[in-house]
């Protein structure tokens, strides 16, 4: 079992920066693709960026180049730092923990923060 508790959204002027931190209990998540999720109201939700357990990321158009997600195994927390930030990036921004195996499948939600991008 893993517990994800994400932290540090808030409300941000446009052009401004966030760091969000996903600290992960339970087990470790070393081997598990981290990635983060938005959803604003009445929309789905969508992938902001991924993290391999080997390093490897993945961004969709609407933030690359604004967004880094990056992760420290030692503390078990996956990270997002967001830059140049929008209006439209304001959203409940979640963490989650997938990993698939031949003997299951395990994937895990945070509770989500709010970010709000507003002047």
């Amino acid at each position: 079992q893993v517990q994800l508790v994400e932290s540090g959204g808030g409300l941000v002027q446009p052009g401004g920066s966030l760091r969000l931190s996903c600290a992960a209990s339970g087990n470790r998540v070393s081997s598990y693709t981290m990635g983060w999720y938005r959803q604003a109201p009445g929309k789905q939700r969508d992938l902001v960026a991924r993290i391999t357990n080997t390093g490897n990321t993945n961004y969709p158009d609407s933030v690359k180049g604004r967004f880094t997600i990056s992760r420290d195994n030692g503390k078990n927390t996956v990270y997002l730092q967001m830059n140049s930030l929008k209006p439209e990036d304001s959203a409940v921004y979640y963490c989650n923990a997938l990993k698939t195996a031949w003997i299951g499948i395990d994937e895990y939600w945070g509770q989500g923060t709010q970010v709000t991008v507003s002047s």
